[in-house]
């Protein structure tokens, strides 16, 4: 076994041993130290006491001792009842507020937004901490680039993947240390509790120093009743109408999409309709909607320059003719040939896909957040119109398994901020459940019927969204703010980091009836469908609600602990210089064969993007892949063992 491969497993096998024997993030007095820190000055900001969380705490054990029918949330393990009696859920204060304003940047890796965070968000964080956030994204990498050779990446930084470029900055001191002079323990001590084994975890992969820990936390005993983003978004209405024939396969699909074309040519403005409509923006080694239509079809994860079998281990790369890339770009382009693509996929960016969705400009989506997230709303079903998932039976979709140490983006500081108190603060703060709901849901309501906030705690212990909320939560594109006192649509006031500390599948902590963050599974919104196609739809599923038809597909593969095992490891400068320009031959080639006119074309371009990667050295990329994919597997099966 080569020696990458030997530390890799030694990692995954780290991953499973108690919290106690990991290299604690907890724990101070690391001798490597970041090169370059500084901190604000005492006369600029002032702290509020860690104690905060402890006095919550307090308040609620004095509630109980006041109140008899107070009801503690169970712990883990205990079986949740589905109302308790006079729940008060703690409050949270930041743990240090700045006393003048400032301004502090947060650089995103995979924000789609670059500028001042404006909207809802802004007014909670300014209320808050007293704070202006600047939000700096990526989309070409040169942000990076340059940030990295200053040595300055921001006040707090989400990187997109653990990769080289994570690891150099981590060894060149641009990361701060979350223990020097008792940071975490003093402003951040509800990450330090409740995301004790994400920053251990972060502290075995850094020799013993703690730089900040994966999102998507989940708690243990957490079921992903998320699902996956995969849920195969279609037109049940127009689905419907046309008297649900079978879809077993893809070519049942390409001939469904023709014949809802057929009856729906135009969208509500008018425009020409299609099946599909995707954009450019979130490209990376290969085209991020074929590669993601593979793992939403076939079950396979991206992982380096191909697609990974998480029951095999077998890497297929992306250049494999009748691979499950090949496949999904053929199946593609077979939508372009029957007039079924959007033109402008190629050039358009992700909020204009957005608007032609909200519009009806596209039956069909594999993703929620660019499908029912964005069409489906009151209006919608008032109309009888909606998005539903609609997998066709032959498909193996892929479930991501959650994981205690997280399965998400790197969330850390950098170590030339000014603002290290400030920006742990805003980190715990984000952490905690309040601040993860309202991060998620909006700003937090003053009582269930109130008009406002979008989301609160019932007396009976279950979380509720407001009038407002259900609105804001069925349409985010186009629910403006000003009903309830602040400015812009939710999503424009939305913090743009694209980057979460919780994952939404995971446990509340603060749930006495065992709910999870995820509004779909919430008690309080069990209800009855809301147009005749969801009912149908229903019928159809024997399912309330799409997670759960997704959850329980007989079919689908289920990839385990990703957020352990799936990392992006480093590469040597000539391997990183071929690699970028075989990801560029990949990326350009595969939309030239998507706008392919006939099958003939599609194989001479198919050809020709395969030479030029080659040419550029995708033969060895593709080993280097291999050979980290059959890393993965091992580490896999050791955790699988394990669990």
């Amino acid at each position: 076994m080569r020696k990458t491969a030997k530390k890799l497993v030694a990692l995954g096998l780290a991953a499973t041993m108690t919290v106690g024997s990991l290299a604690s993030c907890s724990s101070s007095g690391s001798n490597d130290e970041p090169k370059t820190s500084s901190s604000s000055k005492d006369s600029e900001s002032k702290a509020t006491e860690s104690e905060n969380e402890k006095e919550s705490k307090d308040t609620q054990e004095s509630t109980k001792e006041n109140d008899p029918d107070q009801t503690d949330a169970p712990t883990e393990g205990e079986t949740k009842p589905d109302h308790v009696d006079n729940f008060v859920p703690p409050v949270y204060e930041p743990t240090y507020v700045s006393d003048k304003p400032v301004t502090i940047e947060i650089f995103s890796q995979v924000a789609n937004y670059s500028g001042e965070q404006q909207g809802w968000s802004a007014a909670i964080l300014k209320e808050k901490f007293n704070v202006v956030v600047n939000v700096i994204n990526d989309p070409d990498g040169s942000q990076m680039t340059s940030r990295m050779q200053t040595g300055n990446l921001g006040d707090i930084i989400v990187f997109g993947h653990r990769d080289d470029v994570y690891e150099s900055a981590a060894a060149n001191g641009y990361l701060l240390n979350w223990n020097k002079d008792d940071l975490l323990t003093n402003y951040g001590p509800y990450m330090k509790e409740h995301f004790a084994e994400a920053l251990d975890y972060n502290a075995s992969m850094n020799d013993g120093v703690c730089y900040g820990f994966t999102g998507a936390v989940a708690l243990e005993g957490s079921s992903n009743d998320k699902g996956t983003i995969y849920t195969w978004d279609t037109r049940w209405d127009l689905y419907d109408q046309l008297g649900q024939p079978e879809v077993r396969d893809l070519d049942d699909l390409l001939d469904l999409m023709k014949k809802m074309k057929e009856i729906c040519p135009t969208d509500e403005n008018g425009k020409e309709t299609y099946a599909l409509s995707m954009w450019p923006d979130w490209d990376g080694n290969m085209v991020m909607y074929v590669k993601a239509f593979a793992t939403a079809y076939y079950g396979y994860d991206e992982w380096g320059f191909g697609l990974y079998d998480v029951n095999t281990g077998k890497l297929h790369g992306a250049l494999e003719e009748n691979g499950p890339y090949w496949k999904s770009l053929k199946f593609i382009n077979k939508l372009y040939q029957n007039g079924l693509v959007d033109p402008n996929s190629m050039s358009q960016k992700y909020q204009q896909m957005s608007e032609k969705m909200s519009a009806g400009g596209a039956f069909f989506s594999i993703f929620n957040y660019a499908g029912s997230g964005v069409f489906n709303s009151e209006e919608k079903s008032a109309k009888n119109q909606i998005m539903l998932p609609l997998i066709p039976k032959d498909a193996t979709p892929i479930i991501y398994d959650t994981s205690t140490t997280g399965t998400g983006y790197e969330w850390c500081i950098g170590a030339q901020t000014q603002y290290p108190e400030l920006c742990m603060s805003i980190l715990n703060w984000l952490s905690t459940p309040e601040g993860y709901l309202t991060y998620f849901y909006g700003p937090k309501a003053s009582s269930p019927e109130a008009n406002d906030g979008c989301w609160c705690y019932g007396s009976d212990g279950n979380l509720y969204l407001t009038p407002f909320g259900e609105k804001a939560n069925a349409n985010r594109t186009e629910t403006n703010m000003a009903e309830i006192g602040y400015t812009g649509t939710f999503n424009e006031g939305s913090l743009q980091v694209n980057s979460d500390t919780w994952a939404s599948s995971s446990l509340n902590p603060d749930s006495p009836t065992g709910e999870s963050f995820y509004a779909d599974h919430w008690n309080s919104r069990q209800t009855g469908a809301k147009c005749d196609a969801e009912q149908k739809w229903r019928d159809y599923s024997g399912e309330t609600v799409g997670t759960s038809y997704l959850i329980h597909w007989e079919n689908a593969v289920h990839s385990p602990a990703s957020g352990i095992t799936h990392r992006d490891p480093s590469k040597k400068n000539e391997l990183n210089t071929a690699w970028k320009a075989v990801a560029g031959e990949i990326v350009n080639g595969t939309w030239k064969c998507i706008y392919a006119k006939d099958d003939a074309e599609f194989d001479k371009l198919f050809k020709e993007m395969t030479e030029s990667a080659k040419a550029y050295g995708y033969d060895d990329c593709i080993r280097f892949s291999e050979e980290q994919a059959e890393t993965r597997y091992l580490a896999e099966q050791i955790l699988s063992a394990n669990s």
